[in-house]
């Protein structure tokens, strides 16, 4: 009787009742899609490397390792040594590893030098392997790969030249060594993306002629005489390193970090992407701060409408107190009325979202790199739908106990 009662009154006021669904329903999609972007970039981060077993470098502070080796911010308070890298490699325990040489740069994207094996060993986002786009590995001592970032901003093409800058940000250019674009990578929406890869051994190419970071006065080595040159790394900035099964993780970590023929350190990307996540991952608490403010914001519009119609249902509260409707059917009225908007509102919102989320996954995720999954909802978002339908109950029970306690002759009376 009295959800038929409801539903009546509901229809009976279609229009405003269906601006309050509305606003409802488009705060909950931004809740909801606020969580899902967050719940994306966490994952999207965390997956920034994936089947990487340790990352070995120099002796600092694993978040800065990180940053450098993986995300290319900031740089290497030292080198390791290639002998040190060697003996690393060597180990029993270890499976496969591959050397990262950082320190040059071409129009502020980082130049990494690298080995052919990254391209194989570097996975992302839960194993997926690196693509081209266009073109091939480095094949030519003087190729280069550029990422999809690269590629776009600069807008470069296979077969391009790149002049590499000396350092970060350096006015000194490698004009006499300039490399040929052979490739280009997908877009992965990792560090990738902003990076040009050249070979380990084309790195050393480059600074055949300089010596304590400044090129030697009047002295330039044809290209043909560096071709023929011994181009060994003598050190390298990072190794990305697997091993050979997972129990063997932790003894070989820490015979890196007891090395005793140079300070190193070896961390696991997992937890370092997690001390990393704790520190930038303040934004999410604010972003979902924000759209849960959008949530209470909508919810107390929906009491200010009930507020305004109150006068309008004066006569009609007063006629079901007449008929015998006691002070709790009115209260039960009004809060279910507000209950079954809000449960429109919240269910019209999650059919919102999963249709944009449908829409513009692949345009997110070749855009940007971020994989926002399309999920039943989580546990975590039921929750959320069902706080929504909760708090609009609970909201409705400040105008719901001013409307029974509207006097029967005031209702009665005629105003004029």
């Amino acid at each position: 009787m009295i959800l038929r009662l409801a539903i009546g009154s509901l229809g009976a006021r279609a229009l405003t009742v269906g601006m309050t669904v509305l606003a409802i329903a488009l705060s909950v999609v931004l809740f909801l899609g606020v969580e899902k972007v967050r719940t994306g970039a966490k994952a999207s981060f965390a997956d920034t490397i994936s089947g990487t077993d340790l990352i070995v470098g120099a002796r600092s502070g694993s978040v800065q390792l990180l940053l450098y080796s993986v995300f290319r911010i900031g740089n290497a308070t030292n080198n390791i040594t290639w002998q040190s890298y060697e003996a690393i490699a060597a180990q029993p325990q270890v499976d496969w590893i591959v050397p990262i040489s950082l320190g040059d740069s071409h129009r502020q994207f980082r130049v990494m030098g690298t080995s052919d094996a990254f391209f194989d060993r570097y996975k992302y986002r839960g194993g997926r392997s690196l693509a081209m786009a266009d073109g091939a590995r480095m094949a030519d001592l003087f190729d280069a790969v550029i990422g999809a970032d690269v590629a776009a901003t600069l807008g470069y093409r296979l077969g391009d030249p790149i002049v590499v800058a000396h350092g970060i940000a350096s006015f000194t250019e490698h004009k006499d060594q300039p490399f040929r674009i052979s490739g280009i990578l997908e877009k992965t929406g990792t560090p990738v993306d902003r990076t040009v890869i050249v070979s380990m051994e084309a790195i050393e190419a480059i600074h055949v002629d300089w010596r304590n970071g400044a090129q030697v006065p009047g002295q330039a080595t044809p290209v043909e005489t560096i071709r023929q040159m011994d181009l060994t790394p003598k050190a390298v900035t990072a190794a990305l390193v697997g091993v050979s099964s997972p129990l063997q993780t932790f003894a070989l970590q820490r015979a890196i970090n007891e090395f005793p023929q140079e300070p190193l350190l070896a961390v696991l990307p997992g937890v370092a992407l997690q001390e990393l996540w704790a520190i930038v991952g303040v934004a999410e608490t604010a972003l979902l701060a924000v759209s849960a403010m959008v949530v209470v914001t909508a919810l107390i519009g929906m009491m200010a409408t009930i507020f305004s119609s109150l006068n309008e249902r004066r006569r009609e509260m007063a006629i079901l107190r007449a008929m015998g409707a006691r002070p709790r059917t009115i209260v039960g009225l009004l809060v279910l009325e507000a209950a079954l908007t809000a449960a429109v509102g919240a269910m019209l919102g999650l059919g919102l979202l999963y249709g944009v989320l449908s829409l513009t996954q692949p345009i997110v995720d070749s855009a940007f790199g971020l994989w926002l999954p399309i999920e039943p909802p989580s546990l975590r978002e039921v929750l959320v739908l069902v706080g929504v339908v909760a708090a609009g109950a609970i909201v409705s029970l400040v105008p719901a106990l001013r409307a029974y306690r509207l006097s029967l002759a005031d209702g009665m009376m005629v105003r004029t």
